[in-house]
């Protein structure tokens, strides 16, 4: 990390846009029945099930506004745009079975390095159960994009949309929030410290939870899975990949009710807590809008309460309300503040 390393390099343009594609994907295999043809032909072939619906998904990230190289390793950054895209899926309650791959990539790029990127890509595809099955490559001029297209399946009646939530409904997410977003803060201040002396090695110790969760989020597989086994069919669902907060907001307008959401209830990690401390910044605010947790926040009917609780996985942090109630934070002090969407956008001016 921060370092630059002289080592053999050979040109993308040696190999050719076909002869790099065949290069990266000689080794992937496809493991989905669903899978019918994979990469090599004009498109790929993927059979469909009676009684299943499919669904699509895809993610851009662009080097300087969703990754910075310095301190993101390609590796890494491949297999974090596979969870993005994956994470989506999960949050309609479907399995992941296939994904294609896109890059636009600038000449200060070797084959070695694409081969790292796609490293980080095969090993999420192979954890996560899917197939790669096509894509493109074209050049850039202003470095890296990687654009991953998901797609999935699940039962009709198992689908889950943003728009199902009812007044009373319990909100509920899955494992903690705000320590990616911290990763992020810890990454920037050891970059700026090398920049200043580049013989200065970063200490991350203090932090590897937090900057695991920034550079290798691992995407909730497990969450629809584990809701089958319970027997609780979420009533609306939304991966947390902005901010707590807005995502709260989409389910609320789509659903056309409001939420009340409780301060004490939002899980933290303790290495969390103690770098916002060090950091002087408020826990709940950092959950609230840090993002890029890739959590997955529903809703549940009151009645199946029961089948969740003490679960490990899922904490019930709120209730839905009607649509007058509004969006409301309920302070430890048992004040009521209004939420509002302070979280990742994209297409933002600064």
């Amino acid at each position: 990390m921060f370092e630059n390393k002289d080592e053999s390099r050979t040109a993308v343009s040696e190999l050719g846009e076909f002869g790099l594609i065949e290069h990266l994907t000689k080794h992937f295999e496809l493991k989905q029945e669903s899978s019918v043809k994979g990469v090599g032909d004009d498109a790929a072939v993927i059979s469909s099930e009676e009684d299943k619906l499919v669904v699509v998904t895809t993610d851009m990230l662009v080097e300087g506004v969703h990754f910075d190289l310095g301190y993101m390793p390609l590796k890494h950054l491949g297999y974090k745009a596979v969870m993005v895209n994956l994470s989506d899926v999960y949050a309609m309650n479907a399995e992941a079975t296939q994904i294609t791959i896109s890059l636009a990539l600038s000449n200060r790029f070797p084959v070695e390095a694409v081969e790292e990127l796609y490293s980080g890509i095969n090993t999420a595809a192979k954890l996560y159960n899917v197939d790669v099955v096509g894509g493109d490559t074209t050049s850039s001029t202003s470095g890296l994009i990687i654009s991953i297209t998901a797609i999935g399946k699940a039962n009709k009646e198992q689908i889950t949309y943003r728009s199902g939530a009812g007044e009373n409904d319990l909100l509920v997410v899955t494992g903690d929030l705000g320590a990616a977003y911290l990763g992020l803060q810890v990454l920037e201040r050891e970059k700026k410290v090398f920049e200043v002396n580049p013989n200065a090695q970063p200490d991350l110790e203090p932090y590897t939870y937090l900057v695991e969760r920034q550079l290798k989020p691992e995407a909730r597989k497990d969450i629809p899975k584990l809701l089958a086994e319970l027997d609780v069919l979420p009533t609306a669902m939304i991966d947390i990949s902005d901010g707590l907060s807005s995502e709260i907001l989409h389910l609320c307008k789509q659903s056309e009710v409001g939420c009340n959401l409780y301060e004490d209830k939002i899980p933290l990690d303790p290495q969390v807590i103690n770098t916002c401390e060090e950091f002087e910044l408020d826990s709940t605010t950092i959950a609230l809008s840090g993002g890029e947790d890739y959590e997955l926040l529903m809703t549940i009917r009151q009645e199946d309460f029961p089948k969740i609780k003490g679960n490990p996985n899922l904490t019930v942090i709120g209730h839905m309300t009607p649509a007058s109630n509004g969006a409301n934070l309920i302070t430890r002090a048992e004040e009521k503040i209004q939420l509002i969407a302070r979280g990742w956008n994209a297409l933002k001016d600064d």
